[in-house]
């Protein structure tokens, strides 16, 4: 039993098993063809008794995947999150540090508004969105921000909540190169073995639901608003909500793979939108190849050309799928669906959008309706 990447204790449960699946970040050349062994990479999440961290099993996988074109809507929340932090009064100093995540985008350009100079010492404000659930060792990971943020200074962590993917049935949230998923509780254990107080929580709708956690050097008691969020997730974050998500996966996997029946007996073209890593396991488990989905298309010109892992499915541009004139257009990232329905009006009418649940047969004529 692997001990846990937070608090060094044995104590973890196994709440999701998804079995062997491909790679989430590696997305193979057109050219190369199907191999069994892309199929081969144990993916389950366990939690720790001990601290309530939520994380990645193990992963045999080695990071390969081409970096992302940063969505509108991510963009947008980090403007909408520099503006609460300087709201609040604590957007103080000179100098910031920025700890990037693959998913791309960056907070520099919106605090130099604000005089904030890049430092790589130990820094007024040292920002993580989204970056430090990719590293495996957690609690080495805390400990190396504080040591980042100034005696005085700011530590902002950005993360998508455990009680979001439990409460939205999110379970392809779980992929290689994630290796925690936070709960405001665990999140806060782990700020204190690195020598440092939640002190004030923001909530935000990307994703279903994130919190942007500001934190500072010394022990105590966490801020008001951070309670808040920590009382919000009571009963979401336990091991026994969180192994829901194993009927979530086999439900939603399944649905999904007779919805794309229907439409190909229907003589439907169906096309995707989004080679995300976290539709690699779904696009397995639900056995889905070009007989089901021609083509899936993305903006990220480090994946045009080369297919879905473990799948005979290419990835294309989004100006060949709109010359496609697809029938139906599955969009593999509902945060999205506000950008592309601005950016492709040709696809009005044809989008949509995946979730747990989106595919049951008493969903599917609401969302034709869209």
């Amino acid at each position: 039993m692997n001990a846990c990447r937070g608090c060094g204790m044995p104590n973890l449960q196994r709440v999701l098993d998804l079995g062997q699946v491909p790679a989430a970040d590696d997305f193979p050349r057109m050219t190369d063809p199907v191999r069994d062994d892309e199929i081969s990479h144990f993916l389950a999440m366990d939690m720790c008794t001990e601290c309530g961290l939520a994380q990645l099993a193990d992963d045999d996988t080695t990071l390969a995947e081409p970096r992302g074109i940063e969505p509108q809507a991510l963009e947008e929340q980090a403007a909408e999150a520099v503006r609460r932090v300087r709201e609040s009064g604590r957007l103080r100093g000179a100098t910031v540090r920025e700890y990037g995540s693959p998913h791309g985008g960056t907070w520099l350009p919106l605090l130099a508004e604000h005089g904030f100079t890049p430092y790589d010492g130990p820094a007024d404000i040292v920002i993580d969105s989204l970056g430090i659930m990719h590293d495996p060792d957690q609690r080495a990971a805390f400990a190396e921000r504080a040591a980042a943020t100034a005696p005085d200074g700011l530590l902002l962590l950005h993360f998508h909540t455990l009680s979001t993917i439990v409460r939205l049935a999110q379970w392809n949230a779980l992929r290689h190169g994630h290796f925690a998923y936070y709960s405001a509780a665990a999140l806060i254990r782990l700020l204190d073995a690195a020598g440092m107080r939640a002190v004030e929580a923001w909530t935000f709708d990307l994703y279903g639901g994130t919190v942007l956690l500001a934190a500072v050097h010394g022990r105590g008691i966490p801020g008001g608003s951070v309670q808040r969020v920590v009382v919000d997730e009571a009963g979401a974050v336990d091991p026994s909500a969180v192994r829901g998500l194993q009927h979530a996966a086999d439900d939603h996997a399944r649905s999904l793979r007779t919805w794309l029946e229907d439409e190909t007996r229907s003589g439907h073209r169906v096309y995707a939108y989004g080679a995300a890593s976290r539709a690699v396991a779904l696009f397995h488990l639900a056995g889905i190849d070009r007989t089901l989905v021609t083509a899936v298309a993305d903006a990220a010109p480090g994946k045009q050309g080369r297919r879905m892992p473990g799948t005979d499915v290419p990835i294309i541009s989004p100006e060949e799928l709109v010359s496609a004139d697809p029938d139906r257009v599955v969009l593999t990232l509902p945060d999205l669906l506000p950008e592309v329905r601005r950016r492709y009006p040709a696809l009005a009418g044809r989008w949509r959008v995946d979730g747990p649940g989106a595919w049951s047969p008493s969903r599917r004529e609401r969302l034709d309706a869209r």
